[in-house]
């Protein structure tokens, strides 16, 4: 995937930054994880099932956008369904599959993690895109 030239110093340097700066950000987001008693894996559950609405979702979704394995994604449920966080039902059109719902509890606290979230990459954003800029 040639871009036509070689990269120069300012370019390499925007790359670094980037990438520390998306680092960052994935620190900051499994502090806050951990703060609300989750993994961040467990954390990306709760937000790929809220994200996917309307449409239902399975664990082989899950999986799916976690880039894990079904078992994986699986024993992920399990723990969340432990915790309260998650409730399975039985798909209408195949009774082989479950669908997976956020609890009441779960909804809170994803409510509230999601805003700090979004409070982060509000406060992030100026120094992304002029990384961006620098890198396009």
């Amino acid at each position: 995937m040639p871009s036509g030239h070689e990269l120069t110093d300012a370019e390499y340097s925007a790359l670094a930054d980037f990438r520390r700066t998306l680092r960052q950000f994935q620190a900051f987001s499994e502090e806050r994880a951990a703060d609300f008693g989750l993994t961040p894996q467990q954390h990306q559950v709760l937000l790929t099932i809220r994200g996917a609405a309307p449409r239902p979702v399975s664990i082989g979704y899950v999986a799916e956008r976690l880039f894990v394995k079904p078992h994986s994604a699986s024993g992920l449920i399990v723990r969340l369904e432990t915790l309260g966080l998650i409730a399975r039902r039985p798909s209408p059109h195949d009774g082989r599959q479950a669908l997976l719902e956020l609890t009441p509890k779960a909804r809170e606290v994803l409510e509230r993690l999601s805003a700090v979230h979004r409070d982060e990459i509000v406060r992030m954003r100026p120094t992304l895109k002029q990384l961006l800029d620098t890198i396009a």
